[in-house]
């Protein structure tokens, strides 16, 4: 059962220039997961979301193993702009690292212009079993928030340990894929955005409505975390308001 945290790594380019300062924001965002661990179990590192070059997720697990060897800690791997020996040699690091799991997907475009390794996720899922990584770490794949089963066949052969959903908004929805994909022996790990006023924008974007868990936030992550055994609190942009609410959990 595992409370986890998500974190974006700090950008590598800040407005449209290298950033001279990586290490300060670094030191910076090992001091809000030391605080902010004391009262969740899994850390959950993402990679170049929206496209925009930061820190590699795995330079950041590095540094949460050094002071936590118990702590859980997941990261994705885009597949977008990464061929197969780099994803191969990033998991291998991770394994390495003690790290517990992986989640492979397809990753933003980034700004820069259109590029694709022309990789498919539940592809690169199935030969990372084939090579025998299943057996060092949990390798997940993204599902959406209402998934059409039907249509997830590939994820399915594919034989991820379990499945990272997108923003959820409901216990309907992770109710539906709790009950569809556990007893077929996966993971599912169902993903929240945390209802505030700084995460707006991230909501608008994701087009989320959280209209119907924003009044009683602690006991909706509460209810979900007791349906899937797991839940990923996402809040981009308002640290303190998450680490009230893990405390409050």
């Amino acid at each position: 059962m595992t409370l986890r945290y998500e974190i974006n790594p700090p950008k590598v380019i800040q407005d449209k220039l290298l950033s001279h300062e990586p290490q300060r924001s670094l030191d910076d965002i090992k001091q809000r997961i030391i605080n902010i661990s004391k009262n969740c179990n899994g850390i959950h590192i993402t990679d170049s979301v929206l496209g925009i070059p930061r820190v590699s997720p795995l330079t950041l697990a590095a540094l949460i193993r050094d002071f936590s060897k118990k702590i859980e800690i997941t990261i994705s791997l885009r597949v977008r702009d990464r061929n197969l020996a780099a994803l191969t040699q990033s998991v291998c690091d991770a394994v390495l690292l003690g790290l517990n799991g992986v989640l492979i997907l397809k990753g933003d475009a980034s700004a820069d212009g259109p590029k694709d390794s022309g990789l498919v996720p539940s592809q690169v899922v199935k030969h990372l079993n084939e090579s025998g990584f299943n057996k060092n770490i949990d390798l997940f794949l993204s599902l959406p928030s209402n998934p059409d089963f039907n249509k997830i066949g590939k994820k399915l052969d594919a034989e991820p340990a379990g499945f990272i959903t997108q923003v959820i908004h409901s216990e309907k929805q992770v109710t539906r894929i709790v009950d569809e994909l556990k007893p077929q022996g996966f993971k599912v790990i169902p993903c929240v955005l945390l209802p505030s006023e700084k995460n707006a924008n991230s909501a608008k974007f994701l087009k989320l409505d959280w209209s119907g868990y924003q009044d009683n936030v602690v006991d909706f992550i509460k209810n979900i975390h007791r349906i899937a055994d797991d839940v990923l609190i996402s809040s981009p942009n308002d640290y303190v308001k998450a680490q009230n609410l893990f405390k409050s959990l």
